[in-house]
């Protein structure tokens, strides 16, 4: 990390070492359990039957002949996966036998666990299937540059997904299709299911409508609200499983003035961090959304929130609060926006008590009051959000540092009404990682996606997310694929994850996707601002994949192209101007050229 990061920026919280650390314990294996795998023993002398990557059979077994011999290299940890059919709401025992250091066993978007040993040792785990799921997929892998591991005699043991469920209840329908959407209502179909007598729609966990036909048009709903649906058959011998979730959100979003894709970027206000200080009157006019950085707390668990110009001792050419205060208006009446970043590297928040909620709410509105800014951006890394054990519902959290946000947000959105801009600037390892790993679930980093129940509360008052692809792990998508920071890939395959939506870990829960022009990215603006920055030529092939669908280099959007994706963050202005302004000029013409 470049030494003038280290005050406000945090560096990767990348090792997945640290969030498998935990194993889960095994459990005994259902009824009517069988060995779902094929070739479990690479007994076959090959790898029949499973996908791997840098790897191959060797004749090191724990039985038989031949056991599954992985090369985890510098650039891929030697990933062997194996997809089986499964029944919905059923558990699974799973283990694998293995030697070298490390060796991760899992499921993905499930469990895992690992070991480094040097002799065969015995993982096992247990894994739950959600409502809906039909299928599962067991991985096993090594780690970055840690050579050769060995594994055999692998089992997924439970029953198969060929096996009968409820006798004489109907099948689940298929994913309802969305037709008309109003700002109060959304239009549903589903093809009929054989020996069904009616359907029961739900909005989330709610029971929205009950039908005999194939169709019905939910009303009654806000607007500018986001919805997940799914819908069951009946008859009289029960109700079926739920169907796959369809995503709509009612029209009627309130209009906060931005252009359709807008360029984002930090301000270094009150700090100078080696890149110089740029006074708001100076930044150029390029940039759509300034956020100031940053309003810190008085302690980590006060709530209590103070902002101030950098000192003049360490910013020589700070501008006075009048001219400060001045320049902002003076964007703001050519359209910008002009927000409080809260957060950062230094920047620990912890609303532990309704005391420091309230505080929170009091101080933060003072700020914004003060210099007449157009909203907030929440930029809260470290251990500022976790997740406490048995938090494991994304919708509906238990933990008070998540609670007491989001009640917080929600009271100032509703102090500054519809025009309040609200934007949030995550690390990955707080939103996608929760893919595979889920803070509350336990078996490793309680931090692991504990941004996704802040998202889902404000999902119908949040104007941009924009999660940080810089100093960042790799981190799995969702083509169940490692991907690296620093090239378009990285780009496209994590915010594809934010747009279609993804099952949070092993709880059963499914995140759904944002609205796309709630959607952005965000890169350094330099190589001295942060690791992964990315050349201008790869950003705009992520752009024109995830905007047209359109050279995604072999990857396959799973939610879609996004036309109206909101653009691009970076950290920072004062990097970018240090370094020619080279973000500025390569990215904002090229933003205004997309559909």
């Amino acid at each position: 990390m470049n030494h003038v990061l280290v005050r406000r920026r945090s560096a990767a919280v990348a090792a997945v070492l640290a969030l498998t650390a935990g194993g889960i314990a095994a459990t005994a294996g259902p009824a009517n359990a069988a060995n779902l795998l094929t070739n479990p023993g690479f007994e076959s002398g090959s790898l029949a039957g499973w996908t791997c990557s840098s790897a191959t059979v060797a004749t090191t077994a724990r039985t038989g002949g031949y056991a599954l011999a992985g090369n985890a290299t510098a650039s891929d940890n030697a990933r062997c996966s194996q997809t089986v059919s499964v029944l919905p709401n059923t558990t699974y025992a799973i283990s694998a036998w293995v030697r070298g250091n490390p060796v991760y066993l899992g499921v993905t978007g499930g469990p895992s666990t690992w070991t480094g040993a040097t002799a065969y040792t015995r993982l096992s785990l247990s894994f739950t299937t959600g409502a809906n799921q039909t299928t599962a997929q067991l991985y096993l892998h090594g780690w970055y540059g840690t050579g050769t591991y060995y594994a055999d005699d692998v089992s997924f043991d439970g029953p198969g997904g060929g096996d009968p469920g409820e006798p004489g209840a109907p099948a689940a329908p298929a994913r309802p299709a969305v037709g008309a959407v109003t700002n109060t209502s959304v239009a549903l179909s589903w093809p009929a299911v054989t020996g069904a007598t009616g359907y029961r729609v739900y909005d989330g966990s709610a029971l929205a409508a009950t039908v005999t036909g194939t169709s019905t048009t939910v009303s009654g709903l806000a607007a500018c609200s986001s919805h997940t649906f799914t819908v069951t058959a009946y008859n009289t011998a029960g109700e079926s499983p739920r169907s796959p979730e369809a995503a709509a959100t009612t029209t009627g979003c309130v209009d906060t003035g931005l252009p359709k894709h807008a360029l984002i970027g930090y301000l270094h206000a009150s700090f100078a961090n080696g890149s110089g200080y740029v006074r708001m009157a100076d930044v150029p006019d390029a940039w759509d959304i300034v956020n100031l950085a940053f309003g810190e707390p008085t302690s980590v668990t006060s709530g209590d929130i103070r902002f101030s110009l950098c000192p003049q001792a360490e910013c020589p050419n700070v501008e006075s609060e009048a001219d400060f205060t001045a320049a902002i208006r003076a964007k703001q009446a050519k359209g910008k926006k002009v927000l409080l970043s809260i957060g950062g590297q230094n920047g620990q928040v912890q609303l532990t008590t309704t005391a420091a909620r309230d505080k929170f709410v009091s101080s933060v509105s003072a700020i914004i009051d003060r210099y007449g800014l157009d909203g907030l951006d929440i930029d809260f890394e470290g251990h500022s959000l976790y997740l406490n054990p048995g938090d494991t519902d994304f919708r509906n959290p238990t933990t008070p540092v998540i609670v007491n946000l989001i009640s917080a947000l929600k009271t100032l959105k509703a102090r500054y009404g519809s025009k309040f801009v609200l934007t949030m600037a995550p690390e990955t390892f707080f939103v996608q990682v929760g893919y595979q790993f889920y803070g509350g679930a336990g078996g490793g980093d309680n931090r692991t996606g504990s941004y996704l129940p802040v998202i889902h509360a404000m999902r119908d008052a949040l104007t941009v997310l924009h999660v940080q692809d810089y100093n960042s792990g790799p981190v799995m998508g969702l083509d169940n694929q490692y991907h690296n920071m620093g090239g378009a890939d990285f780009h496209i395959a994590m915010t594809d994850m934010v747009k279609a939506g993804f099952t949070v870990a092993n709880t059963g829960h499914r995140f759904p996707g944002l609205r796309e022009d709630q959607i952005a990215f965000g890169l350094p603006a330099a190589v001295s601002a942060g690791n992964g920055h990315t050349p201008p030529a790869a950003v705009h092939q992520a752009l024109n994949c995830l905007a047209r669908n359109q050279n995604c280099g072999g990857y396959t959007l799973r939610g879609g192209p996004s036309p109206a994706i909101r653009g691009l963050m970076t950290w920072s202005i004062n990097w970018d101007r240090y370094y020619g302004w080279e973000f500025q000029n390569s990215h904002e013409p090229f933003l205004n050229a997309l559909p």
